[in-house]
């Protein structure tokens, strides 16, 4: 392709397939297709930064919404699961490695003896807190390409598929 060409490997492919499958819609499979390779190029250059701290995305989510959650920055696992959308075993395991790293705590809960809050440690929020301003800084350099006026538009839009997808019909 050529530079002042704003065309792209998606456009490529869905001109394949209107040449083969004239008959169908295909203007959602290209917005899908981007979103997707979209997601394949921000992944790698999102895990370096969590690299750099000594986690992986996953980890890193963990003591984001312990962090985000406020003073006492303590939170259920069921608490932790639901607001990642996790299963509770998955969580099991991120909370394990994150206490042997001692970066969260389990303590019983004064009220419930049967259950436990994860506390974010000193040095917890010591690491996401830097984790998340170099984090901040990365997402900020991988848009810049994009005036304020499109970041704007974007967010909107995700946000309405976001909105569509979340109440849509389970596909048959």
């Amino acid at each position: 392709m050529r530079e002042d060409d704003p065309s792209d490997a998606v456009d490529t492919v869905i001109a394949q397939w209107r040449r083969e499958r004239p008959d169908l819609d295909l203007s959602a499979m290209g917005l899908f297709a981007r979103m997707t390779r979209i997601a394949q190029l921000a992944g790698p250059r999102l895990e370096e930064v969590f690299a750099r701290h000594g986690l992986r995305q996953g980890e890193f989510d963990v003591l984001a919404a312990l962090r985000r959650s406020g003073e006492p920055y303590a939170l259920m696992p069921s608490e932790l699961s639901a607001a990642l959308m996790m299963s509770r075993a998955g969580m099991t395991n991120r909370l394990d490695r994150l206490e042997e790293a001692g970066l969260v705590e389990r303590r019983l809960s004064p009220t419930d003896r049967r259950s436990f809050r994860v506390r974010l440690t000193a040095e917890g929020r010591a690491v996401v807190d830097a984790a998340l301003t170099d984090h901040a800084a990365n997402l900020a350099r991988l848009v810049a390409g994009l005036a304020p006026a499109e970041r704007d538009v974007l967010d909107q839009a995700l946000r309405a598929l976001a909105r569509a997808l979340d109440t849509a019909p389970e596909a048959p």
